[in-house]
C-alpha cells in the first residue's frame, strides 16, 4: 500500500445484511445472524488506503454495489488504469493526498463541510521494513529484525500507521458527529496485541499498532457517540510487501469476512480489536 492514501466518499440506497453480536462476555464474536432491511437514507463512506490491497477491494465493493452511489476517491499515487476504467462510469471522482499531510487533510476537510459521514474505513498503513534488507534478502521478518532496525523506518511506519489514523479521524471528527450513527472501522492487527507477542522482532510495525489501538482507546472514551471497531484483517495479501508471504489470503477473501463484522458492528462494541471473523484479540 505504501504511501498511496485512498479516501473514497460514497453516499447509497441499498438493501444491507445485518449480523447480530454474540454476547458471552468471554468469547464473544460478532456472528453472522443475517437479516435485510432497507435503508431510508443515503450512506456517506470514506475509506483510506484504497489504492491497493483492501482499501481497493472495499472502493470496488462499495462503487459497484447495488444503489446510487457518489465516490469522492483521494490518493498520493494514480489509482490502477484498469481499476478506474471499470469505475469511471459509477459517479468516481479522484483527488489526490497523504493521510500524514496535515495540510492535505484539513483542505479535503474543508471541501466536506457539514458533510455526514456514516461510516470510516481507515485502510491506510505500511509494514515497517527496512528498505535496504528487503531489497537484499526479500524476507519480510529478516527486514525487522533488532539487528537491522533503523530511524527512518520507525518513525516512518509511526507517521503513517499511528498518526495517519489520529489525522484523518480527528480531521473528520466533525462529519462523523452529524451522523446519527457513525462508525470508524480501523485495520489494526494481531502484531500491535502486546500479549501476542509471542517470536519477537517486527519493531516498528508491532510498536506503530500497539500506537494506533492505544489512540483508538482513547477516541472510544473521548468521544462515546462515535463507534469504533479496531479490525485484524488477516495476513493478506497486498503491496505493503512486494511478493506474496507464506499463508496470505486475497484482499477480496478477507473483505467478505470484513465486511460482515462491520455490518454486525454496534455500540457495545465500540473499542474492541477482533480477527476478521469478528472473535476478539487480546491487547
Amino acid at each position: 500500500m505504501g504511501l498511496a492514501q485512498l479516501s473514497i466518499l460514497v453516499q447509497s440506497n441499498n438493501e444491507l445484511s445485518i449480523f447480530g453480536v454474540a454476547s458471552d462476555h468471554q468469547s464473544r464474536s460478532i456472528r453472522t445472524q443475517q437479516s435485510t432491511f432497507r435503508r431510508s437514507m443515503s450512506r456517506t463512506i470514506l475509506i483510506t488506503g484504497a489504492s491497493s490491497g483492501l482499501g481497493l477491494a472495499f472502493l470496488k465493493h462499495y462503487a459497484l454495489e447495488d444503489g446510487n452511489s457518489s465516490i469522492v476517491a483521494l490518493d498520493a499515487s494514480p489509482v490502477p488504469a484498469d481499476t478506474y476504467d471499470t469505475l469511471k462510469s459509477s459517479n468516481v471522482k479522484f483527488i489526490q493526498t497523504d493521510v500524514t499531510s496535515s495540510a492535505q487533510v484539513a483542505s479535503l476537510a474543508a471541501q466536506l463541510c457539514n458533510k455526514p459521514i456514516d461510516l470510516l474505513v481507515h485502510c491506510a498503513g505500511i509494514r515497517g521494513l527496512v528498505p535496504a534488507i528487503v531489497k537484499e534478502k526479500r524476507d519480510v521478518a529478516a527486514a525487522e529484525t533488532l539487528d537491522v532496525m533503523d530511524h527512518l523506518t520507525f518513525t516512518k511506519t509511526f507517521e503513517v500507521n499511528t498518526w495517519g489514523t489520529f489525522n484523518i479521524v480527528t480531521s473528520f471528527l466533525p462529519n462523523l458527529r452529524l451522523s446519527p450513527d457513525a462508525k470508524v472501522a480501523i485495520l489494526s492487527s494481531r502484531m500491535g496485541s502486546v500479549s501476542a507477542n509471542k517470536a519477537g522482532g517486527g519493531y516498528a510495525y508491532r510498536a506503530s499498532k500497539a500506537a494506533l489501538n492505544a489512540v483508538v482507546k482513547s477516541f472510544v472514551l473521548d468521544v462515546p457517540e462515535i463507534t469504533f471497531l479496531l479490525l485484524h484483517p488477516g495476513r493478506v495479501e497486498t503491496k505493503l510487501v512486494e511478493w506474496k508471504e507464506e499463508g496470505a489470503v486475497s484482499p477480496e477473501e478477507s473483505l467478505q469476512d470484513c465486511l460482515k463484522v462491520m455490518e454486525g458492528l454496534t455500540k457495545e462494541d465500540s473499542g474492541r480489536l477482533v480477527d476478521r471473523f469478528g472473535v476478539d484479540i487480546p491487547w
